[in-house]
């Protein structure tokens, strides 16, 4: 069932840049199971090399990855848009849980909605760069 805030596609770019600070407020609250909700029950994910699908497996991969990536902050930016798809660019910094380095990771992610305005595709490419804490930006 829909919420009235639901942002739903065709998108113009109000709403895909609404859609872009929901996702990025989201993946702040570090919240598994919050996340999850904005994506179908069978979502295809591409999250660097690793491949998966489902609500339940993006839960399990989010906590695994917040119990390593402490310190966690993101920041998403609109980079295109079409009728149900949006790209966007980002960067986050996080504190490795056992060697606590610093990294700063720099990314893309191309995301296609269905008609309910949950993700149905995430695909996502990242590097890692190791920081000095002075140098973090958020």
């Amino acid at each position: 069932m829909k919420s009235s805030k639901t942002i739903v596609p065709p998108f113009n770019a109000e709403t895909a840049a609404a859609k872009v600070q929901a996702a990025e407020n989201a993946w702040n609250s570090k919240d598994p199971q919050q996340v999850s909700k904005a994506y179908t029950v069978d979502s295809q994910w591409r999250n660097r090399e690793l491949f998966f699908s489902g609500r339940e497996a993006i839960v399990e991969f989010l906590s695994d990855k917040w119990q390593k990536e402490l310190n966690y902050k993101l920041r998403k930016y609109l980079w295109a848009f079409t009728e149900n798809r949006i790209s966007v660019r980002f960067e986050y910094e996080w504190q490795h849980a056992v060697s606590g380095k610093w990294y700063r990771t720099h990314g893309n992610e191309h995301w296609e909605f269905d008609a309910d305005g949950l993700m149905r595709v995430r695909d996502m490419s990242a590097n890692d760069v190791m920081i000095r804490p002075e140098e973090r930006k958020f």
